[in-house]
């Protein structure tokens, strides 16, 4: 039991995995620019109880499938292999491609803080970002780094969570009262209070990528051997995580706002960051970038254990090698881990753009496992009342989808994003059936 995570230890999960490098560069690169900060709140409050709807699809998985591999086992045994696959080809890129986008991101944060010194050996341009090789090796030591952590143990990697959740939090809320009394409200009032205007194509763009935003509760089932406590009672903790992530996303748009107009803060490379610095000074920026740093980290963390759960979990359903099962003296699937880790190392020498474009096909992935979750969950449930709220994780699911591929869809995914889609379900597709050839033949 003492390897067991306890209920501190899942917030931690689910927290630092929800709060990651978007919630401190969307407030400048997006949310004040195109949806101001009230249509932003309501984006997210409406896209948050939309996910604790999808929870309860989730909670009902929970009591009926105590499984590591979550959405993908619980697809699998319910509707075979073929859906299964489905989700767990989703998941394991959604989950993947968080690793070494957060890592690049600790790359952004030495340039934000020594400038442009650390950028050495130019190789080459990729979707007009520049590749430097030593941008490279950081972001690879990061991601080794916790490759490291995460093979001495679940223990272990939940410790270091625990302890960057902690400052990630009360960092913030300095920032918060520091900029408040350092910049005042006028800005904020007189920009996007008094001229107000309530927009749904604004509300819309926050909503259509909360699937992303909040993918990290989902790490909920991924661990579910792993708890302390009974599933049942994650769903709370699940809730409050989510609650906690709108309301730091909130926090983060408003610290931009109370310095910056839309205009200007569109302008600066990191708005936040900007803002900090201009209006409480070095201090207050590096409250901010230990807060940034540890949500990174928390972001690589969570992600990793989640996508080694999820790999370990295919191979145990044959979808993979069998040698992803294998566990080393501390009970840890170290060939997962490596495998995750191998992956995520390749993905810097592609560039920050192109992660991003992967990324952003996370909403579209993860809103396909939500939606597997709650219809199998429509299927399974005991009561009516359960019934109801899953058909509604339904509805919330498709709703999810269609903002993101609609033509006329103000959240719907760029053209490289769809290219990028496009070409996994293909490479998917091949997969499946030369994996599934290859079994037969055994």
């Amino acid at each position: 039991m003492d390897n067991k995570l306890n209920r501190y230890d899942i917030l931690s999960l689910v927290l630092g995995s929800i709060i990651g490098w978007g919630s401190f560069t969307l407030p400048g690169v997006k949310f004040l620019h195109e949806s101001g900060v009230i249509n932003t709140a309501i984006g997210l409050f409406i896209g948050g109880l939309a996910i604790i709807f999808i929870q309860k699809g989730y909670h009902i998985m929970m009591q009926q499938h105590g499984e590591d591999g979550g959405e993908f086992s619980y697809a699998y045994k319910s509707m075979g292999k073929k859906h299964g696959f489905i989700v767990g080809w989703s998941l394991i890129l959604c989950y993947l491609s968080i690793v070494p986008l957060n890592a690049t991101a600790f790359v952004l944060v030495m340039k934000i803080m020594f400038g442009s010194n650390i950028a050495f050996v130019y190789l080459y341009d990729v979707a007009g970002y520049p590749v430097y090789l030593t941008e490279v090796i950081l972001a690879s030591a990061v991601i080794i780094l916790f490759a490291w952590i995460n093979i001495k143990g679940l223990r272990k990697s939940s410790n270091v969570q625990n302890v960057m959740v902690l400052f990630l939090v009360s960092n913030i809320l300095i920032v918060l009262v520091a900029m408040l009394f350092g910049t005042g409200t006028d800005n904020l009032t007189e920009t996007y209070i008094a001229h107000y205007n309530f927009s749904f194509s604004e509300i819309a763009k926050v909503i259509a990528i909360v699937p992303f935003l909040f993918v990290g509760f989902d790490i909920i089932p991924q661990v579910a051997t792993d708890l302390k406590f009974k599933p049942e009672k994650a769903t709370r903790v699940a809730i409050f995580s989510i609650s906690s992530g709108i309301i730091v996303y909130t926090i983060l748009n408003v610290i931009t706002a109370l310095a910056f107009t839309p205009e200007q803060a569109v302008q600066h490379d990191w708005a936040l960051g900007t803002a900090v610095m201009d209006h409480v000074g070095m201090i207050g920026f590096l409250l901010l970038v230990v807060a940034l740093m540890t949500a990174v980290s928390g972001g690589i963390n969570g992600f990793m254990i989640s996508s080694s759960k999820l790999l370990t979990s295919l191979s145990r359903y044959r979808l993979f090698s069998a040698k992803y099962q294998k566990k080393n003296q501390r009970d840890v699937n170290v060939n997962s881990i490596k495998f995750v880790t191998l992956l995520s190392l390749l993905a810097p020498w592609f560039g920050r753009e192109v992660i991003i474009y992967i990324v952003d096909m996370s909403s579209l992935l993860a809103a396909i496992a939500y939606l597997y979750v709650c219809y199998i969950s429509f299927k399974k449930a005991l009561n009516r009342w359960d019934k109801y709220l899953s058909f509604v994780g339904v509805l919330i699911s498709v709703s999810f989808i269609g903002l993101l591929i609609l033509p006329f869809s103000p959240g719907r995914l760029s053209t490289p994003s769809m290219i990028f889609m496009i070409a996994w379900a293909v490479a998917g597709f091949f997969y499946y059936k030369q994996y599934t050839k290859k079994l037969s033949t055994e």
